[in-house]
């Protein structure tokens, strides 16, 4: 999440060497024991918090730059959100962590560039992780636990060290697919430089070399603004989608399906859904209604740039909402 120098990146304290990912990287060490488990899980990292507290700081000011920016500076910036959240939605979680679809070299190029905007971890990371999510749910093993509560599911996993079961669970999970796909291992070599131009140089360069707006509010509108706003509706669906709403689908198990999620998420907040059947491209049982990267992966289809999207048949559903559902709709 947080980039240092030496051509790596900082994750709840871990560094992670942003060179080409080899095999070898799954051999674990010796786990300590459980006590020393939990301390090391709650060892804060100040740096995360700092940066994270100003990257806030930053736009909330953004707020007040809004009414003197051009309007297309707004509509930019908002372009700039939605491409940043298919990068997180319809790339690394829909294709690269779940291989619900396929996508052509031209369409993974795109996700990878809009990942890179995302700024939330290379594609590669984001996906083990993602997997280690779904494995382990609610339990130590998950990166952002949710019965640790919602501020640590929200953000707080970002400012303590992974649970040494993160690690460990992570390393024996068969990540193969990914270290076959070269744009993953491309996009993870040169991970912080993608992010400075995809992140932060070209939303802000757009708007001052397009319609001279001011590169100041370019870089608080495009950048700082537009980057808070994602990763706060991306972490909702960590935080508020594994806490409040109905379980139509699996009533025993805790992510939810939360309406509001959905609408900031781009269709990420069918949990229980995509909980129950992760292997869904859609992510819900309705399809592309109120499901903006269900729509993105339909045009992607249509286009010839996307194939092979995986589907739960309606008895499927039908039969699994009877035997473990909630009884809501």
């Amino acid at each position: 999440m947080v980039s240092v120098p030496g051509g790596s990146v900082l994750q709840n304290g871990e560094r992670e060497a942003s060179e080409p990912v080899r095999a070898e990287m799954h051999s674990a060490p010796e786990p300590p024991n459980g006590d020393a488990k939990d301390k090391r899980s709650k060892q804060i990292v100040w740096r995360n918090v700092i940066l994270m507290s100003l990257l806030h700081v930053g736009a909330v000011y953004a707020l007040f730059l809004i009414p003197k920016a051009h309007p297309l500076t707004w509509i930019w910036s908002y372009l700039c959100f939605v491409m940043t959240a298919l990068g997180v939605t319809a790339g690394a979680h829909r294709l690269w962590s779940h291989r619900s679809y396929k996508a052509t070299l031209p369409l993974r190029l795109f996700l990878a560039a809009a990942n890179s905007m995302a700024f939330q971890n290379d594609i590669f990371e984001w996906s083990r992780d993602h997997r280690v999510h779904h494995k382990y749910s609610e339990t130590d093993a998950d990166p952002h636990n949710a019965k640790r509560g919602f501020f640590f599911a929200h953000v707080g996993w970002l400012f303590v060290r992974k649970h040494w079961d993160v690690i460990e669970k992570g390393k024996k999970l068969d990540v193969s697919d990914l270290l076959a796909d070269p744009v993953v291992v491309f996009q993870r070599k040169y991970y912080k430089t993608s992010v400075v131009l995809m992140c932060f140089v070209l939303p802000t360069l757009v708007p001052w070399y397009f319609w001279s707006e001011t590169l100041w509010n370019s870089y608080f509108l495009s950048s700082i603004l537009r980057y808070t706003i994602s990763l706060n509706v991306t972490w909702l669906v960590n935080s508020a989608a594994h806490m409040y709403g109905n379980r139509p689908y699996d009533k025993n198990i805790s992510p939810r399906e939360n309406r509001f999620v959905t609408f900031g998420a781009i269709g990420e907040g069918f949990h229980n859904y995509h909980h129950t059947f992760p292997f869904d491209y859609s992510a819900s049982e309705f399809g592309f209604r109120f499901n903006p990267t269900t729509c993105f992966i339909d045009l992607m289809c249509w286009l010839g740039l996307a194939s092979n999207r995986k589907r739960v048949s309606p008895e499927m559903i039908q039969a699994r909402k009877l035997r473990t559902g909630d009884g809501s709709t």
